[in-house]
């Protein structure tokens, strides 16, 4: 009797559901605006801590400047004359002195200028935010603020609103690009990094205790 073999095709995972969480909304003076629905696609999901740990080497990898440089041989000034004879010296054949076991010679297999970039895909760089994100509002670390009203800038006015709100650490600050006179009253406060909307990072979400978002910058599966 012949036996009958199928195929398997490929096996379905079930995705964990979305976790529904919300982050509370105040105002410059501390006062309690309510709560706010975070979007359960970007802070609601399990961190996938693979992608977020290739994903941030590739960023810190990125910042390397790659500047480091050494001279061979060929490059180090000097050198040009048979240092001996080739034959009756009794000692080894040389060349140059500028050889690498000379001293002052040449360095062998040092390193060179070179780029440290690596290609990370799209959909993991995007799977890494939302990683990071998640990490962050499951531990009550997300903070929304209506807007910033000051018209000028102040950093003691920073960081009064930093403590009326209740952030400690190092705080990341979500702005959009009319909030200028925000980010020049952050700017000089230690432990406070401002960075825009639309460059916000995995690396820089998990360098932070807190994330600080205003209306127009909390980010949605809609306005991406």
């Amino acid at each position: 009797m012949s036996e009958v073999f199928t195929l398997r095709g490929p096996i379905k995972k079930d995705r964990p559901a979305l976790a529904k969480r919300t982050a509370t909304r105040k105002n410059l003076a501390g006062d309690d605006l309510g709560t706010v629905d975070l979007d359960p696609a970007i802070f609601g999901l399990v961190p996938n801590m693979a992608v977020l740990h290739q994903v941030v080497n590739a960023q810190l990898a990125a910042r390397r400047a790659g500047t480091q440089s050494t001279k061979t041989r060929k490059e180090v000034r000097g050198g040009g004359r048979k240092p001996v004879n080739q034959k009756g010296s009794g000692g080894a054949r040389q060349g140059t002195i500028r050889a690498p076991h000379y001293p002052g010679g040449g360095i062998a297999l040092g390193p060179k200028p070179r780029k440290y970039d690596q290609k990370t895909p799209k959909k993991m760089i995007r799977i890494a935010l939302y990683s990071a994100l998640s990490d962050r509002a499951s531990e009550d670390r997300v903070a929304v603020l209506d807007s910033f009203t000051w018209e000028l800038p102040k950093t003691k006015d920073a960081l009064s609103a930093l403590g009326t709100l209740g952030l400690e650490g190092k705080v990341l600050v979500v702005l959009s690009r009319d909030d200028a006179v925000a980010a020049r009253s952050f700017r000089n406060l230690q432990g406070v990094k401002t960075i825009d909307a639309g460059e916000i990072n995995a690396y820089d979400v998990i360098d932070c205790d807190w994330i600080l978002f205003t209306d127009a910058t909390l980010p949605t599966k809609e306005a991406k």
